[in-house]
């Protein structure tokens, strides 16, 4: 079978695609604005380069014309923290993916453990693994309802029993895997 993407709406498109790379880490970006720790999911994001150390994530909008808080947020402020999901967090990560008014916090509705670890930057989920300290590197013009960031991994956290002396990460972090991994987490 031969899907011309022109032949198939946003919606459809975006089940085709998210189904086929995969796996792809599921993790919470993390941003700040006028005191409002925001921490959504997301898992339409990928490695690009590692000089510099980029990443691109693809973010929708609420409704026609409103962007989501992360990326009003990021837009704003040019930070994020993006925070690898795990087996000891997944309820909670499957909680933050409601939607939530701009004034609420899903760290303070769904009583999420964060901590600063730095100060430049939103705080991290502290159950996590791993997490990524970016700073917006350049936004991708595209038509649509998705706007690519580009964000440049500046720091990492990795608790200390996961990376050795080779620099071989070992997390347990969770994928998205199409629709065996919708079916187990329902995000």
């Amino acid at each position: 079978m031969i899907i011309d993407y022109k032949d198939v709406n946003d919606l459809n498109r975006y089940k085709i695609m998210s189904d086929t790379v995969v796996p792809r880490p599921i993790a919470w970006i993390v941003t700040e604005d006028e005191g409002v720790v925001n921490a959504a999911p997301f898992s339409y994001f990928i490695p690009i380069s590692s000089n510099p150390a980029t990443l691109i994530v693809a973010i929708g909008q609420k409704e026609e014309g409103v962007p989501k808080d992360s990326l009003a947020n990021i837009l704003k402020h040019k930070k994020a923290t993006i925070c690898f999901v795990n087996k000891d967090n997944v309820d909670k990560v499957k909680l933050s993916a409601n939607m939530l008014d701009k004034e609420q916090s899903e760290i303070t509705e769904y009583e999420i453990e964060v901590e600063k670890t730095l100060e430049e930057f939103p705080p991290m989920i502290s159950s996590t693994q791993t997490a990524l300290f970016c700073e917006l590197y350049d936004v991708v013009k595209i038509p649509g309802k998705t706007t690519p960031l580009i964000l440049e991994i500046k720091k990492q956290y990795i608790e200390d029993d996961r990376i050795n002396e080779k620099f071989h990460v070992n997390v347990e972090n969770i994928g998205r895997s199409g629709i065996f991994f919708k079916a187990m987490v329902d995000i």
